[in-house]
C-alpha cells in the first residue's frame, strides 16, 4: 500500500520581506515526500537532479523512508533551479530566473517495485510526464491525487484533461479552477471539473484555506491564522504531502475522512511556512502535528442552542 510520488527535487533561490534564502532545497516531490513520511511509509520517489545535488539530502530522505531508487542523478549536469522574490503581502510572487537544466530531458523509468503502489501523488510537472507515469503501473492504484497549474492549462490542456479524467483526486488554486472551468464561482466550477473525471476535487485558497468538493458536497479548511509567514514556497505540496500520507495511513477514502485529510495537510502546510526551504519539515514529531491539528479543530468549534 505505498505511496508514489512523482514532482521535482530541485534548488530554489528566495526573497521574501523577511529575508534571503540561496540555492536551498525545494521542489514538489521533495515538499511532498518530507510531508507524507510522518504519516506513512515507505514513499517511492520519482525525481531527476543533477550531481550538484547534495549526498546528504537524499540521505535524509532516505532516513525518513523515502525510497529513491527512482531518483536518477544525473552526471556532468546540474539540478533544476527556481528563484522568487515574494511581494509584501505574500500572496504573489515574482519570478526572477528558471534553469530547467536536467528535468528539460526528464523521462521517468519506473523500477519494478514502484510500478504496484497504490497511493500515486503526481506532483505539478507536465501533463505528458504525468500520463507516462501512470501508463507505466502494472496494478489499478487505489487513488490517483493529481497536483497542476494554469501553465499547463495555456500550453497543454489536451494533455491535462486526458490525466484529470484518471484523477481521482484535482488540486489546484482557485484562479486555476476558474481558469480550467470557465466559472468564477467556485461551486459552478466544482460542478464543471467533477465532470471532467475527478471524484473529490480541492480548491486551495492560501491564507484563506481550502476548499473539498465531492457529489455535492462541500467542506471548507480555514488556514491557521500565523503571526509570521516567512516563505510560501512549497506550502501547496506540503499539503498534498500531508493529505495524501493520511489517506495512505488510515486507508479510508470516505468524504469524511477526505476532510480530516485536508485539515492534516493544511497543518503540515502551516509548519512549512514557518522557516524557508524545507527546515521545518525536517524537525517535527507526530506530538507536534496532532498539537496543530487541535488548533484548526478549536479554531472552527463553537457551540449553539438550536434545537
Amino acid at each position: 500500500m505505498s505511496i508514489l510520488v512523482i514532482g521535482t527535487v530541485a534548488f530554489d533561490s528566495l526573497e521574501t520581506p523577511y529575508g534571503k534564502a540561496e540555492r536551498v532545497i525545494g521542489g514538489s516531490g521533495t515538499y511532498i515526500s518530507w510531508a507524507a513520511s510522518y504519516f506513512y511509509q515507505p514513499i517511492f520517489l520519482q525525481s531527476i537532479v543533477g550531481e550538484d545535488f547534495p549526498e546528504s539530502e537524499i540521505d535524509a530522505l532516505e532516513n525518513r523512508g523515502v525510497i529513491t531508487s527512482g531518483l536518477e542523478i544525473v552526471e556532468g549536469k546540474k539540478s533544476f533551479f527556481w528563484a522568487g522574490r515574494y511581494h509584501e503581502n505574500m500572496n504573489s510572487r515574482d519570478t526572477l530566473i528558471t534553469e530547467l537544466n536536467v528535468l528539460a530531458d526528464f523521462d521517468p523509468k519506473l523500477p519494478e517495485d514502484y510500478k504496484q503502489c497504490k497511493y500515486i501523488m503526481l506532483g505539478n510537472l507536465t501533463p505528458e510526464i504525468q500520463l507516462n507515469v501512470l501508463n507505466q503501473l502494472t496494478q489499478k492504484p487505489k487513488l490517483v491525487v493529481l497536483d497542476t497549474m494554469n501553465f499547463w492549462m495555456d500550453i497543454a490542456l489536451d494533455g491535462l484533461k486526458e490525466v484529470i479524467k484518471k484523477a481521482d483526486v484535482l488540486t489546484l488554486n482557485d484562479e486555476e479552477a476558474r481558469q480550467l472551468s470557465g466559472e468564477f464561482s467556485l461551486v459552478k466550477a466544482a460542478r464543471v471539473i467533477h465532470k471532467m473525471g475527478p471524484k473529490y476535487l480541492i480548491i486551495k485558497k492560501g491564507e484563506h484555506g481550502a476548499l473539498l468538493f465531492s457529489e455535492g458536497h462541500i467542506f471548507f479548511a480555514p488556514a491557521l491564522p500565523l503571526s509570521q509567514v516567512f516563505d510560501p514556497t512549497g506550502a501547496g505540496d506540503t499539503f498534498a504531502g500531508g493529505f495524501i500520507g493520511y489517506l495512505a495511513k488510515t486507508g479510508d477514502l470516505s468524504f469524511e475522512n477526505m476532510k480530516r485529510a485536508v485539515i492534516f495537510g493544511s497543518a503540515m502546510a502551516s509548519f512549512c511556512v514557518e522557516s524557508f526551504s524545507i527546515d521545518r519539515m525536517k524537525n517535527l514529531d507526530m506530538v507536534q502535528i496532532n498539537d496543530r491539528v487541535k488548533e484548526f479543530i478549536e479554531l472552527v468549534r463553537f457551540d449553539t442552542d438550536l434545537a
